[in-house]
């Protein structure tokens, strides 16, 4: 495994002593050898049941202000879970964070052999993306742009610098592996998964912003986690609901989709997230996640690699429905995998029984959970497993972090089309029609387009739209475009999966045909875009994701933009033959 740099970490603790490094106030290197031997230990000492529940990530998933729930305290202490997996909603603020993984490690340290949890989280666009608090504001999440829009700024550095804010506010509440970044490469424009969430339909310029992020995740203390492998961008199906299969030759497989894994690698990732997609030119009978042709032949035989393989959630349709939870958990072991992403009893139970019938070596056992211990150790949880909740909350939304998050931001948002209607004007008396999608719905964290209008110009701003999630009715349509023939500009917010919705084609077009200009600011995916023809003015943001959690940054990032902000981006997917790829204009 790659030996990291940890900023935190003073000491390591080691069986018969302790072992000094660096002083705190810079990066200090943990002994690779050091760690190894405290894996070997551990794991020589440690009975079945505490082997075995290091290998698993379950959820948490209950929004409680108090903590940690007993169903947490249980599987550390009876189970020997080593590991945990925060979804959306469940942390109240960086204090709670600290408090809630503070407790978990209290937990961990009071067990027979007091081997550190590892807390994860899924953190594609910063700590925002699964926190219940977001910016702007200290003590709120750093919002991030997502992948593609990182992709359209073509900057590795914004990318590295992502990076570390993310780290930088991760390791502040104890988390120490991050589920990103997203290594595929987004090749089929209607993916229903993938989408904003990957960098570019480019191999070339995913490899270069994933080793860049893969590099500064863990030289700041957070183990980066690669996925899907090997590779989700040429789906049509979602794995959530379904088992998506790829039928592209093997050498299309190496030249587009196993390139970024492969910069992965090489850049030092000390993890990787399989896919539950079935990749026909390596096994055409299995999904990669329970496939030993693609994770122990392709990825570690072939690829080299020895860090940690993770699978995907393993409650997913495309694995649960088809194998059962136990039966799909021994499978993905079998096949190679390291560490499960399952809170099911039936899974941890299956694994369990495999390992004591024999038909999972204890060896085999053995080998993943020295990776997953010596791993810890190299980051530091063992010698500095608990944070500072005081610390934790002066590290998130700091002013330099967001005033990085706005900058990159800004170099994202792509001035798709301009027939001389933008920017719009912020002096003088005008009406402005605000429509489309503009408020949050479901989606509450996504700015007021209307509100955010009217802080950018003294027009007269008129608002004619709805929730993110909505699509106008005929009768919206009529209205919208009355209102449109008496104003000076239209503002369309629009917001699509991949192409645009039918009623939503339709307001763009019907507001078209009248002689007000027409500026559209894409929220999702920009692919809609070419879609609508000749509007006036296009703006794309890649703010929003395929369900509907939005990047605030990006969003007040687009609006700056209409009104007058120097655009940055250029397209990092081909929108048709009018906009390919490296299209961008400025003014």
């Amino acid at each position: 495994m790659t030996a990291v740099l940890v900023a935190m970490v003073s000491t390591i603790a080691l069986p018969g002593g302790t072992s000094t490094a660096a002083d705190a106030e810079g990066p200090a290197a943990i002994p690779g050898p050091a760690c190894q031997g405290l894996a070997r230990s551990l794991t020589a000492r440690a009975t079945d049941v505490e082997k075995v529940g290091q290998l698993f990530i379950p959820w948490v998933t209950t929004p409680t202000e108090d903590g940690p729930t007993e169903l947490e305290r249980r599987r550390i202490q009876e189970r020997g879970y080593g590991s945990f997996n925060f979804n959306g909603g469940t942390l109240h603020g960086p204090e709670h964070a600290a408090h809630y993984t503070n407790t978990l490690q209290r937990w961990a340290a009071d067990t027979r052999l007091g081997i550190p949890v590892l807390p994860t989280m899924d953190m594609e666009i910063g700590a925002a993306h699964r926190f219940s608090v977001m910016g702007p504001g200290p003590g709120k999440a750093t919002p991030l742009p997502y992948p593609m829009g990182l992709g359209a700024t073509r900057d590795t550095e914004a990318a590295a610098t992502s990076a570390r804010i993310t780290a930088d506010e991760a390791r502040a509440i104890g988390f120490a592996m991050n589920i990103a970044p997203v290594a595929d490469v987004n090749t089929n424009p209607t993916n229903p998964v993938i989408g904003v969430r990957s960098f570019s339909e480019d191999t070339d310029l995913v490899s270069d912003l994933i080793a860049a992020q893969v590099r500064e995740y863990q030289a700041h203390g957070v183990i980066a986690m690669p996925k899907h492998f090997p590779g989700h961008g040429d789906t049509n199906l979602d794995s959530h609901t379904d088992l998506p299969t790829v039928s592209y030759d093997r050498r299309t497989l190496e030249r587009v989709h196993l390139a970024p894994f492969e910069a992965a690698i090489a850049a030092g990732t000390d993890s990787i997230m399989t896919a539950h997609v079935v990749v026909e030119a390596v096994d055409p009978d299995l999904p990669a996640t329970l496939s030993k042709k693609v994770l122990t032949g392709l990825l570690r035989e072939d690829m080299g690699f020895d860090g940690l393989i993770v699978t995907d959630s393993m409650s997913m349709a495309a694995i649960r429905d088809r194998w059962g939870m136990g039966g799909a958990a021994v499978m993905a072991f079998q096949a190679g995998a390291d560490m499960i992403m399952a809170s099911d009893d039936e899974s941890y139970d299956a694994i369990l029984g495999a390992v004591r019938s024999g038909e999972i070596p204890r060896k085999r056992l053995d080998e993943s959970v020295q990776r997953i211990i010596e791993l810890k150790c190299e980051y530091g949880l063992f010698d500095d497993r608990y944070v500072d909740p005081a610390r934790a909350t002066a590290t998130f939304g700091t002013p330099e972090h967001l005033d990085a998050a706005e900058r990159i931001s800004r170099d994202s948002v792509t001035l798709v089309a301009n027939d001389g209607a933008l920017p719009l004007s912020a002096e003088g008396a005008q009406r402005i029609v605000v429509t489309g999608a503009t408020h949050g719905g479901t989606a509450d964290q996504l700015p007021d387009l209307v509100s955010e209008t009217e802080a950018r110009t003294d027009a007269t701003v008129v608002d004619h739209g709805w929730d993110l999630a909505g699509q106008p009715t005929d009768a919206q349509i009529a209205e919208v475009v009355q209102a449109a023939e008496t104003a000076d500009a239209v503002l369309v917010g629009t917001f699509s999966k991949a192409t645009s919705p039918p009623q939503q084609t339709a307001l763009v077009t019907a507001l078209a045909a009248t002689d007000t200009p027409v500026v559209v600011l894409s929220l999702g995916l920009p692919y809609e875009i070419a879609d609508y023809g000749d509007v006036d003015g296009a703006v794309a943001t890649y703010a929003v994701d395929l369900w509907g959690s939005p990047s605030r940054s990006a969003v007040l990032a687009g609006l700056d933009v209409v009104f007058g902000e120097q655009p940055g981006g250029t397209l990092p997917v081909s929108l048709g033959e009018d906009y390919p790829f490296g299209h961008g204009l400025t003014y």
